[in-house]
């Protein structure tokens, strides 16, 4: 057994990630984030470099407890119907770039302006970073589960993950008994008490919290199965590894093929495993009737249409292709049928049972009997083939002529080598025409040979024993030659079918190489699909969340209601729908999601027009092939779209900022003339009211020109970070200090406690945060007016504010006052230059600070700052 490339590969592409352990519990109140917490901190305490990323303590203060030993990444602020919200800042951790990040509630969907809509995005993006991350979970969000979970609890969760999160995490059960979970409900340690008698009579019963725990439990079970399975086939390690449940059932052309499937269903569903239906193709399956061509396709659909995998495979015989499945998948359930076979048959093809069954080392093989009525179907008789009777008469010519052959060449060869001479048209009918044919030439020759040339000649009396060995000699020639002609014949057929397809698999894949936008890429698929499926084909994308058809094959063609309804279940559920599977199979229409890692990108659907099934049995891994590339065309596509959009906003980017700097360098030599000859006037006229105006303005412009190139340093990556332990009295009064001239007149109400622990920041950038700060209060409050400027310390750290007297803040702005050039009343926009306060929020978060910009109920804007580093002592 040599490594499987896949499971190669997988392990290649997980090393050079970060790894994903989730922390799953059955409901809310486990102890899910305690646990996370609890592990992250003995990861601390060995060295390892940990932070959180986000966590929700609710309140709880064992929690905030667990948190605080931790570095906490400052969170990003969002704006939300008129509230301020914070959601976990990606670009922030994954700049901080620490070996483990710690966030809690992975089935949490992110507020509108977040960069992924759910947080598991979030997450996969940080693993695809090399940072390794705890998160938490609960049984009822697995997508998988949901109507599952919905079905007994009645309570349906909206927010839910894929099952494919869990193909590279370990899992950790966090579990308790429900009675201790209830208990813990009525004490308020999961809800509010308000809410927990509610609840208790609803989600949180001991039989749903029960059924919760065991499916969680099934589910790490199911999981850890699978990673080992695929460790195994990466390492080639033999052997079925029973740590969970597989089940195989083998199918095959005889009726009651049905009943073994039903009876695998209901197997696995009592083992809670997975299962595969297979039918093994040999030599044999090229001489099958339709009807028995059309039971395998009817019993592979249903099948199917009941959860299982299926596959087609090909082998040289029913048990070789048995036993390579079954330790491809690994099973350790394999359901076989025993119908009654002639001795004939058995004698010619062997028993697979029998075969399996002493085989089945640490294998589980159920026997299921076909019972009498269906031995009796009459798909099971042997009927004898057909054959033209022109291959009879071309089977008389053969014996004739070499008969005659025989008299002629007698005198010189003697009557001792003519039955070798009967061999040539035995071997020629058996080649050419199969064993029927072989055998009735074989018996006609054995007649001719013995009528012609053993004595006594002119009669079928045999004397001579070896009369009698050279008539089965013939015989079995001819038995034998048939049977290898045959099989020789069945594999070419096989070998040929497989190698056009791979053919046909392969021009596809250089038709989607060649294409380079969706229309072009649909056409092709749609036009493919149709020729080598032979069907009417159509291919969907989602357009303003309607399902627009881009390309079909033939054009034309408009789906029923039920056909549409089919069609969003694929877009929607992301599984096959339509004729031929288990939902909504009363369309016409068969309808495949090409799921990709960016979600479903388009759908293809398939029909034919007597609406039969569109794919029989033979061609679904053709169709699945099909579908495969698509998908990955239709992904590459998707990226490279993104990528054209970033080129070209990463050019804009650095024409704007090449921009900025230009003028920000170019002005600065004429301001400083100005800037010279003002101060002249100021020492000539110190009184004069325009001289005074024009200082101010050109303090004004310097600022300006100030913000500019810190703008320009921001957005070019050429900020670097200095951070000292800063007294924030000190830094408060230098940046007073140097607006003095544009303060003059405001009261400064300074309620910083002279106690306030140092924190730790880049002095420069504080000071330029500080000073844009109060230039927007003084600009925005009255000129006699009063900026408030307050320190305390919280739970989480330090919060300075600054507070003026003005109209405060357009409520339909929120925090995006902190945006660049964004105007609107209470900002440094209303008149200005747009570039302040998005340095407050360049410098802040490039700090760690967080910052954030509210109205004060009492009237006035109030700016926030929240300095989680701090520096006790």
């Amino acid at each position: 057994m040599r490594p499987s490339p896949d499971a190669l590969l997988r392990e290649a592409t997980r090393e050079a990630r970060g790894k994903l352990k989730i922390f799953l519990g059955a409901a809310p109140g486990v102890g899910k984030t305690f646990e996370m917490l609890s592990e992250g901190a003995a990861r601390l305490r060995e060295g390892a470099d940990v932070v959180v990323a986000v966590v929700e303590t609710h309140g709880r203060a064992e929690t905030e407890a667990l948190v605080a030993p931790f570095e906490i990444v400052p969170r990003r602020s969002l704006d939300y119907r008129g509230q301020t919200l914070t959601e976990m800042d990606i670009d922030a951790v994954i700049a901080r770039r620490p070996a483990l990040a710690l966030v809690d509630e992975l089935a949490h969907t992110n507020i509108d302006g977040s960069r992924h809509p759910k947080r598991w995005q979030d997450i996969i993006e940080l693993l695809d970073a090399g940072i390794d991350v705890y998160t938490t979970l609960n049984v009822q969000h697995i997508e998988s589960l949901n109507d599952v979970v919905a079905s007994f609890t009645r309570v349906r969760v909206r927010e839910t993950v894929p099952d494919a999160i869990f193909d590279d995490a370990e899992i950790e059960i966090v579990d308790i008994p429900p009675d201790e979970l209830i208990e813990r409900l009525k004490d308020g340690k999961v809800y509010v008490p308000a809410e927990a008698t509610r609840a208790l009579g609803h989600f949180f019963s001991k039989a749903n919290l029960s059924a919760l725990r065991e499916m969680a439990l099934r589910q790490a079970a199911h999981t850890v199965d699978r990673r080992m399975l695929e460790h195994l086939d990466a390492s080639a390690v033999s052997g079925s590894f029973a740590a969970g449940e597989r089940v195989l059932v083998a199918v095959s052309e005889l009726a009651g093929a049905d009943a073994l499937v039903r009876t695998a269903k209901r197997l696995a569903d009592a083992l809670r495993a997975p299962w595969s239906a297979v039918f093994i193709e040999t030599p044999r399956a090229e001489n099958f009737t339709p009807e028995q061509k059309a039971r395998i396709a009817a019993t592979l659909r249903l099948a199917a249409s009941l959860g299982a995998t299926i596959a087609t495979i090909a082998a040289e015989s029913v048990t070789a292709g048995l036993t390579a499945q079954v330790q491809a998948m690994r099973a350790t359930q394999l359901v076989l049928g025993r119908s009654r076979r002639t001795w004939w048959f058995a004698l010619r093809h062997g028993s697979v049972v029998e075969t399996m069954l002493a085989a089945s080392d640490g294998l589980a093989v159920h026997v299921i009997p076909a019972d009498a009525a269906r031995a009796a179907a009459p798909g099971q008789r042997w009927v004898p083939p057909s054959v033209d009777p022109l291959v009879y008469a071309m089977v008389a010519l053969l014996v004739a002529v070499t008969t005659i052959v025989g008299i002629v060449a007698q005198p010189w060869i003697g009557s001792g080598a003519l039955d070798l001479l009967y061999l040539v048209p035995v071997i020629i009918a058996a080649n050419r025409y199969g064993l029927t044919p072989g055998l009735i030439t074989g018996v006609a020759a054995a007649l001719a040979y013995n009528f012609f040339f053993l004595p006594p000649v002119h009669s079928f009396t045999i004397t001579d024993p070896q009369g009698v060995i050279t008539i089965v000699i013939l015989l079995g020639v001819a038995a034998f030659t048939s049977r290898l002609t045959g099989t020789t014949r069945s594999r070419a057929a096989i070998g040929v079918r497989n190698a056009r397809t791979n053919a046909d698999l392969a021009a596809f894949a250089q038709a989607l190489t060649r294409v380079s936008d969706a229309e072009s890429t649909a056409e092709t698929v749609v036009a493919e699909a149709a020729h080598l499926l032979d069907v009417q084909a159509q291919l969907y994308v989602l357009r303003n969340g309607e399902p627009v058809m881009l390309a079909a094959a033939p054009a034309g063609g408009v789906l029923t209601p039920l056909d549409r309804a089919a069609l969003d279940w694929a877009f929607g559920r992301g599984e096959p729908s339509g004729n031929g599977t288990a939902t909504l199979n009363g369309s016409d229409w068969q309808f495949h999601p090409l799921r990709t890692s960016l979600g479903i990108l388009a759908v293809l659907g398939v029909a034919r027009g007597d609406g039969t099934d569109p794919v029989p049995s033979d061609r679904a891994v053709l169709l699945a092939n099909l579908v495969a590339q698509a998908s990955l065309a239709h992904e590459r596509l998707h990226l490279e779209s993104e990528v054209r959009e970033l080129s070209v906003l990463k050019e804009r980017d650095r024409l704007r900022i090449a921009l900025l700097s230009s003028i920000g360098h170019d002005l600065r030599t004429p301001m400083t003339s100005v800037r010279s000859a003002i101060e002249t006037l100021v020492a000539e006229q110190p009184g004069a009211e325009p001289v005074r105006v024009a200082q101010a303005e050109v303090q004004r412009l310097e600022r300006f020109l100030g913000n500019l190139l810190s703008m320009v340093r921001l957005e070019s990556g050429a900020l670097t970070i200095a951070s000292e332990v800063i007294d924030l009295t000190d830094a408060i009064g230098g940046a007073v200090h140097d607006l003095r001239d544009p303060l003059r007149g405001r009261h400064i109400d300074l309620k910083v406690p002279a106690s306030l622990p140092f924190v730790r920041a880049d002095p420069k950038l504080l000071h330029q945060v500080l000073i844009n700060l109060l230039a927007n209060a003084a600009e925005h409050g009255r000129d006699d007016g009063t900026i408030t400027v307050a320190g305390e310390r919280g739970a989480e750290g330090i919060t300075l504010t600054i507070r003026d007297d003005g109209a405060g803040i357009d409520p339909a702005l929120g925090n995006r006052v902190f945006d660049l050039f964004v105007s609107g009343a209470g900002s440094d926009r209303a008149g200005g230059s747009g570039l302040g306060l998005a340095i407050v929020k360049g410098f802040a978060d490039a700090m760690g600070v967080t910052v954030g910009a509210a109205n004060h109920p009492d009237g006035g804007a109030v700016f926030s700052l929240k300095f989680r580093a701090m520096v006790t002592g």
